[in-house]
């Protein structure tokens, strides 16, 4: 029998080590913040891209939620540039959590 291993978010499961997971998981939260933002304002990609300093591809890659396609820093400058102050708050703990192997 297999062991199952749980965790605690979607991202502890895809990424190699903690660190990369606290990475993805930033990012992703940080994307949803402004793009929920930018829906808010109802502009349009071609409008929200000019006000972000970036282009409408990359307003439409944030929408859909590509993570892999944003740093942290790419990000803060975006929210910067839509004159948002980005906070980050640190958490006692760890999430990232492995099953141990079954014995044979």
């Amino acid at each position: 029998m297999k062991n199952i291993e749980s965790f605690a978010r979607v991202w502890d499961a895809i990424a190699d080590t903690p660190e990369q997971a606290a990475n993805l998981g930033a990012r992703a939260e940080l994307m949803q913040k402004i793009a929920a933002l930018l829906e808010a304002q109802g502009w349009t990609q071609a409008e929200a891209a000019k006000r972000c300093g970036v282009t409408q591809p990359r307003i439409n890659d944030l929408l859909r939620g590509r993570v892999s396609r944003f740093s942290l820093d790419a990000l803060v400058n975006i929210a910067t540039a839509l004159r948002w102050r980005v906070r980050m708050d640190i958490e006692k703990g760890c999430a990232f959590a492995i099953a141990q192997p079954s014995a044979k």
